[in-house]
């Protein structure tokens, strides 16, 4: 329809193009970033900090780009996915030439007075580079699992040395995920990972780092479709010097990680060091009880018990606050968040928009089971935010991207006519 010379947009081709949309999807995360929003204001309102309003701001610019890409053909990534693994690898690259260090890590670059965290627009370009390099390559046996998995080789590497260990834990979370959706055994997936999981055991505990060689043992034993003796005793053997080479992944992280791995054990070790943010934040989560101590009257919040509460702790000041019955609506949430995924996942029209839907699905169960984890002290402390969540703006974009992805699969599950 034209109006004196203005076009107005044809709403019957607007309501045809996102007939297939999903609604919920997009209605679970806008909640949880108003929530986090609440949450950062409590948190910062003693301090006067203005970090509350600009996870809105962002979050605005985020449902923006979130559009833009569900209204994006996700084919036309099959064409582009070698050049957004190329920028993906080179921002990570920029990172360790001219980036900006803070709290012992070099993982920002500053463009405009404002500071850009590559690590984590990169989960977005590693799920799109992963489903393109899978979609028609079912995984058959371990060799193909391993043809694929090369693609994470470089970005992770590149994360591991800023060094950021919680978002190289994410990406193996998505390649595990992506290639058990693709046609990995489970078992498969084990032994590729076991060496990486030895090294971090040996390391820290000697006894499971024994039980977890023999376990690996059993599992090429029962998964691997060669010569079962020969498969149990190269795993056997790969496992233990592995468990050798941990000394040397021992001593690449830095001090901080190696106290936030072993206080993961028993955070009483160092009360007022490393073990202090998880002591404090299951104080404040425990003095919830059932309803919560009110917004703005949670004590270890608003006294800021709690260092970086906004952050990576945000789940505690909802659990002190709004209690037992807080928390629970934050899980439902996230639960439905992870349902919409595996919905849009199944009814993909085909296979790299399933592989897609279900890498986003990935890092959103792995970061919010890792970050709610070490809030009540089950995961060690790795710096992983909650997604929608947590302050922390280029997360926060590049989690509104990573769903306009999949709108984008459920939006074009059948070929628009008009």
């Amino acid at each position: 329809m034209i109006v004196k010379g203005l076009e107005l947009p044809n709403w019957e081709n607007i309501k045809r193009e996102w007939r297939d949309a999903d609604p919920l999807l997009l209605i679970f995360p806008i909640l949880l970033m108003i929530l986090g929003g609440v949450a950062i204001y409590s948190s910062d309102f003693r301090s006067q900090r203005t970090e509350w309003w600009q996870h809105w701001v962002t979050g605005s610019v985020g449902l923006v780009a979130m559009f833009a890409i569900a209204r994006f053909h996700y084919d036309q990534l099959l064409r582009l996915h070698w050049i957004t693994y190329a920028i993906t690898n080179i921002s990570l690259v920029l990172v360790m030439i001219i980036g900006t260090t803070a709290l012992g890590a070099e993982r920002w670059i500053t463009i405009g007075g404002f500071n850009i965290q590559p690590s984590e627009f990169a989960k977005v370009g590693i799920i799109i580079s992963l489903a393109a390099v899978m979609h028609d390559r079912p995984i058959q046996n371990p060799i193909d699992a391993f043809k694929v998995a090369w693609v994470t080789v470089p970005p992770w590497v590149l994360i591991f040395l800023q060094p950021n260990l919680g978002t190289s834990l994410v990406f193996a979370a998505i390649t595990i995920g992506m290639l058990y959706w693709a046609g990995a055994s489970l078992g498969w997936l084990v032994l590729i990972f076991s060496p990486i999981v030895s090294a971090v055991l040996f390391s820290l505990y000697l006894p499971a780092w024994i039980v977890w060689v023999i376990l690996m043992g059993v599992a090429a034993w029962v998964s691997l479709p060669w010569f079962r003796i020969v498969s149990t005793v190269i795993a056997v053997v790969i496992n233990l010097v592995s468990g050798q080479a941990g000394i040397l992944l021992w001593n690449i992280l830095h001090d901080y990680q190696k106290k936030r791995l072993l206080l993961f054990i028993d955070p009483n070790q160092d009360p007022l060091g490393a073990g202090y943010h998880v002591i404090q934040s299951k104080i404040a989560i425990g003095a919830g009880q059932l309803l919560g101590q009110g917004w703005l009257k949670g004590t270890q919040t608003q006294l800021n018990f709690i260092p970086e509460q906004h952050t990576d702790f945000i789940f505690s000041a909802i659990g002190e606050e709004f209690g037992f019955a807080g928390c629970l609506c934050v899980l439902l949430l996230f639960l439905g968040v992870c349902w919409r995924l595996l919905v849009v996942a199944v009814n993909a029209r085909d296979n790299f928009g399933s592989l897609l839907a279900i890498g986003v699905f990935s890092f959103i169960l792995f970061q919010t089971f890792v970050n709610i984890g070490m809030n009540i002290n089950v995961a060690p402390v790795t710096g992983i935010p909650l997604p929608w969540l947590s302050y922390g703006r280029s997360a926060l974009l590049a989690n509104f991207m990573a769903i306009g992805l999949v709108e984008s699969v459920a939006a074009h599950r059948r070929t628009i006519k008009f």
